[in-house]
Order: C-alpha cells, then sequence, then structure tokens
C-alpha cells in the first residue's frame, strides 16, 4: 500500500512512531479527497502491528486544518462506506479505535472539521500563542458531522459545548485547555520538544500495554456510537436551509478558503457579518 499523499507527508521515524504533516496549500483545507486519503492512511496504521505513537502536525504555522472546503463537494464527506455508515465519521470513528495512541500537535487555526480531527484524537497538545480552535458550523448554517456535537458534551460540559457549537467563535490555546477541550497549552518556544518529548517517551513502552490501556479507556469513556454519528449525519443530509444557500456565497466572496483575513479572524468576522443595524 503506497505511503503517497497529496494533503499530507506520512514519515516513518521508527516502525513504533510515525508522524503526519499536513501540508495542503494554502490553509490545508479538508475537502472530498481528504477523506479517502485519510481511509488509506488509516488502512497502513491499523495493519501496521508495531505502531505504537501516531502525531499529526502542520508544515503551516497558521493553520493545523482549516475546515471543509464547502466549494470542493461533499460526495465523499457524506457518502457511505461500506459498512453503511458516513465516511468522514466514520474517519473520525476509526482514529478515535486506533490502536496505536493518536496526538494532535496544533499550531495555527483548527476549524470545523479540523477541530473535529484533533478532537478524535487521544491527546491534543497546542501552542499556547499559536493555536486556535473553532467550531464554525452554526457559524455558517451548517451542522458538525464530524463529532464535536457528540464528544464536546463529555469534555468541557452540556452549557460550555452549546457556547462553542453555537457562539462558532475562536478559542484561543489557553481558554480551550481551560475548558477541558484540549490537554494542555504549552509555549511555542517549547512545543515541539515537548511533543517530541511525550510521543518518543510512549514509543518506548510496552506495546500490548499501550493498546490494552487504551482499549479499556475507551471502553469505560462510553463514548459516541456509530448510531448517534449516523443520526447527526442524516441532519446534515437532509439540510436545506434557506440560510446556508444564503450566506455560503457571501463566505466565498470574503475569501473563504484562502490565506485571508477572513480565515485568519473567522470567529470575529461570523460575529460581524450577519448583524444589521
Amino acid at each position: 500500500m503506497s505511503d503517497s499523499f497529496d494533503q499530507f507527508r506520512l514519515s516513518r521515524l521508527t516502525s513504533s512512531y510515525w508522524r503526519v504533516t499536513f501540508d495542503h496549500a494554502p490553509i490545508n483545507l479538508l475537502d472530498d479527497n481528504s477523506v479517502p486519503q485519510f481511509e488509506r492512511l488509516l488502512d497502513l496504521a491499523e495493519a501496521e502491528a508495531d505502531l505504537k505513537v501516531v502525531v499529526f502536525d502542520s508544515a503551516n504555522p497558521d493553520f493545523f486544518l482549516a475546515h471543509f472546503n464547502p466549494g470542493a463537494g461533499f460526495k465523499n464527506l457524506t457518502g457511505k462506506a461500506a459498512s453503511g455508515h458516513c465516511r468522514w465519521t466514520e474517519v473520525i470513528q476509526r482514529l478515535a479505535q486506533l490502536p496505536a495512541v493518536s496526538i494532535a500537535a496544533v499550531r495555527g487555526r483548527a476549524r470545523g472539521g479540523g477541530a473535529e480531527f484533533a478532537l478524535s484524537c487521544d491527546i491534543q497538545f497546542a501552542s499556547r500563542e499559536r493555536a486556535i480552535f473553532a467550531q464554525i458550523e452554526a457559524g455558517a448554517s451548517m451542522i458538525a458531522i464530524g463529532g464535536a456535537i457528540e464528544r464536546l458534551p463529555q469534555l468541557v460540559g452540556r452549557n460550555r459545548a452549546l457556547e462553542i457549537l453555537l457562539g462558532s467563535d475562536d478559542f484561543d490555546a489557553d481558554l480551550a485547555e481551560r475548558y477541558g477541550w484540549i490537554n494542555r497549552a504549552i509555549p511555542d518556544a517549547e512545543f515541539e520538544a515537548f511533543v517530541e518529548a511525550f510521543a518518543q517517551r510512549v514509543a518506548s513502552f510496552d506495546r500490548q500495554a499501550l493498546r490494552e490501556t487504551k482499549r479499556l479507556v475507551n471502553l469505560r469513556a462510553k463514548g459516541p456510537t456509530p448510531d448517534d454519528f449516523d443520526d447527526t449525519a442524516a441532519t446534515f443530509y437532509g439540510q436545506q436551509w434557506p440560510g446556508t444557500a444564503a450566506r455560503f456565497p457571501r463566505l466565498a466572496e470574503l475569501g473563504s478558503g484562502q490565506h485571508s483575513d477572513l480565515e485568519l479572524n473567522f470567529g470575529r468576522r461570523l460575529g460581524d457579518l450577519w448583524r444589521t443595524d
């Protein structure tokens, strides 16, 4: 199975430790080609018996994973996998259930599907000065279908989950850490060394102990089921809201999908965009 991808780089540092670096110009947008590439990456990871740790990071200091590009089509995002479940939510579930430990090393912006990808990893470390998190879907007349609705209430509580999802605003790393959305915020000057040391430490431990611990924690945590994700996805599939058709073109006009003021400051801009005097 090929290690070649065009949206990220796979570095097999050792048989037990991999790095996946997002590098999809201009801002690491997710699109319809992302789903099959993630499926192929997970096929490789699940087949690697010695794999203990996978770190996800970004080559772009301003963007970890921006969000899904609404102009790129949703065929694979909303399509059905062989299991009958939504392909994107199955990717998210497979990542959460991967026997190896997954670490999101977040520098830059992780919004929408990008924030949900980080959320589905086992551990989230973030650069204090550079990381920004947001679930922007409600502000763009959509709903989140990649796990935010299912997982955030468990992590941060119902009220804070509603603040994150309905407010569609940007959260810096310190506030995300305070809410329990991520594991910890780390000064940017120390960030890479910290992530590398943690990954190397875990990769040095016994594989069976790591896998059984993760399996049992997942079992005890009783996270969302595939049916939970399907219920949310079904709402997305049937979405024909007038507001969505009216607002998407405006976001495109303002530079959605480009290295623009909108993408750099999505939360603030969304708060101003739809207001009427």
